[in-house]
């Protein structure tokens, strides 16, 4: 599985990050945002973009309330509407552990990693990227119709100035 983040020559036209608390009910304010987001890019709220992207978020989301360590108070999440039409949802935390799909019939069928297979099969491409010093990012790239952008709003700006709503 390739990171979609390191392809070269797809140009990112909207770009939001933001922080939720390690805790339960951050699960469904991530999947708020990041629907509220797509809704304002131009993605309909019911379509299947933004459905996908959704579920894209509540797995890994899900996963860090659940498995991250007591010290991981908070995860960020980020959502990419790229020139292409794709979508990349990215879900951060600084927990150690790299999560595991569970496939049918191993060990007793696990409760744990299930909900990457559905992530699996939404995604176009989905991975996990170890950060640097500790945590990862699970990552997930989606495609949907290419959002019209009038060219005045077509700009692109550094990364660490995308869209953070912190």
């Amino acid at each position: 599985m390739s990171d979609p983040c390191s392809k070269w020559g797809v140009r990112v036209l909207r770009r939001v990050a933001f922080r939720v608390p390690r805790h339960p009910a951050s699960v469904g304010v991530a999947r708020q945002r990041v629907r509220r987001h797509l809704a304002a890019w131009g993605y309909a709220a019911k379509s299947e973009t933004a459905a996908n992207a959704v579920l894209l978020v509540s797995e890994p989301a899900a996963n860090v309330v659940r498995h991250a360590p007591l010290l991981v108070r908070e995860f960020e999440v980020a959502v990419t509407a790229r020139e292409d039409g794709s979508c990349l949802i990215e879900v951060c935390d600084q927990g150690p552990g790299l999560p595991v799909v569970v496939r049918d019939g191993e060990v007793g069928e696990a409760e744990n990693g299930r909900g990457l297979r559905l992530v699996e099969a939404v995604a176009k491409e989905w991975g996990v990227r170890p950060d640097r010093h500790v945590g990862k990012t699970v990552w997930a790239l989606i495609d949907a119709p290419p959002l019209y952008v009038p060219h005045a709003q077509h700009r692109h700006r550094p990364a660490h100035q995308e869209g953070r709503d912190d």
